[in-house]
């Protein structure tokens, strides 16, 4: 269940990238603008609580950072170019306040033109994740960190000079031309599947799912999908998400708890979600080129398809899964392929392929690696092994209905938790 706090906090994250969005837009500079509105959350976080939450949450953040903004301007040497640049795009007596066409400016796809500014050729691909999901996603460094599976101190040093490389560039708030579009689209692209993946399954907390992230990607990827109709990939990424999110009604009990693909009452599946999806990856796949978010879509499209678990057709994931591994390096990829391998060629021949995934560093300690163990071992009938590998992977996840899950499971098998 929701608290007041946690709804204030998903109310926030939704509104920052808009905040940001119209500050960008307004003064030119991505950076002082989030340093702007990081100033305006923070006073949002320490007042609603004692003040109560405004009647136009948004309309606040906008004047809050606004001033903040204008303070900048006027008070730092440092950036008397900027101030320079705003009195030459507003008469001087409309810095006191902000313009009346703010609030309708944040109704424009300020959130798209954000990603894409986020996705500047002159950053790396992996810097330009980082950063969008901070800006756009608003994920905490921790949070990206996880994703990318790195240190947060290494998160933080990367966003920071990715903000800076922007700034250096000199970059406008405005969509790309169609000439630079395809050099920012793979990150873009990127970016909302890591959005949607924190959203259908949060990495840390006391909710399975973040409904938030996982909305605000699907109407992202239509956006994209919208400016771009004949791409197959954006088409495959929005197939994928809807073919995705159409089991969340089943994926969790009436108190919170998950519910395995395998035993969810499928009766519950958003029938119109999956036949959205599967029209779109069936038109998508034939025209190509044939990139991982059409494959993940085809895996998704299968698993839904499939009228029972016991009736899912393993062969053909599987050889979807080998040819995504060799267009991806991704190694949760090859552990999922391992796992299907295993469906397929029986627990042992499966759990032979995540043995060769233990030298991978990038998946060391991670929980996902020791709950496909366990799940294959108890597959195997070894109950033992099977419950010594939940009990690891729950004190492994940081997520709590995570970690019920794998407890239970290991308790059900019998051995002590």
């Amino acid at each position: 269940m929701n608290t007041p706090d946690r709804l204030a906090e998903d109310l926030l994250r939704d509104l920052v990238p808009q905040v940001l969005g119209v500050l960008t837009r307004r003064f030119g500079d991505f950076t002082a603008a989030e340093d702007a509105v990081q100033e305006a959350l923070l006073a949002a976080i320490t007042q609603w609580p004692e003040q109560g939450r405004p009647d136009n949450p948004r309309g606040w953040l906008i004047q809050t950072a606004y001033r903040r903004m204008i303070e900048q301007v006027r008070s730092e040497q440092a950036r008397r170019r900027r101030e320079e640049l705003v009195a030459r795009r507003e008469p001087t007596d409309r810095l006191s306040a902000p313009a009346a066409d703010l609030e309708t400016a944040v109704e424009r796809e300020d959130t798209l033109v954000l990603l894409f500014l986020c996705c500047h050729p002159v950053l790396s691909t992996a810097s330009a994740i980082a950063l969008s999901l901070r800006a756009v996603g608003g994920l905490t460094t921790a949070e990206i960190a996880r994703a990318f599976i790195v240190p947060e101190s290494t998160m933080a040093q990367r966003i920071s000079r990715a903000k800076q490389s922007i700034k250096a560039a000199g970059s406008t708030f405005r969509m790309p031309d169609a000439q630079d579009r395809p050099r920012r689209l793979a990150a873009v692209l990127h970016v909302l599947y890591l959005i949607f993946n924190e959203g259908h399954t949060s990495s840390a907390g006391p909710d399975l799912r973040r409904v938030e992230l996982s909305a605000e990607a699907v109407r992202l990827a239509r956006a994209v999908h919208a400016l771009l109709p004949g791409d197959s990939e954006v088409t495959g990424l929005l197939a994928l998400m809807l073919l995705t999110d159409a089991r969340s009604p089943a994926r969790t009990g009436p108190n919170g708890e998950l519910i395995s693909l395998a035993d969810q009452d499928r009766s519950r599946w958003d029938a119109g979600a999956i036949a959205e999806g599967v029209a779109l990856i069936t038109h998508a796949l034939p025209r190509g080129p044939v990139g991982q978010y059409q494959i993940q879509a085809a895996i998704a499209a299968l698993h839904d398809e499939a009228p029972t678990a016991e009736k899912t057709d393993w062969p053909q994931i599987l050889a979807l899964y080998e040819v995504l591994e060799r267009l991806s390096a991704n190694p949760v990829v090859s552990l999922n392929r391992a796992v299907a391998f295993a469906m397929v060629h029986g627990p042992l021949a499966g759990l032979d392929a995540l043995a060769a995934l233990d030298a991978d560093p990038r998946l060391a300690r991670h929980h996902r690696l020791d709950a496909a163990r366990a799940h294959l071992y108890e597959m195997a009938g070894d109950r033992r092994a099977a419950a010594e590998h939940y009990r690891t992977a729950a004190k492994r996840t940081t997520s709590l209905p995570e970690q019920h899950y794998l407890a239970l499971r290991a308790a059900r098998l019998g051995e002590p938790g």
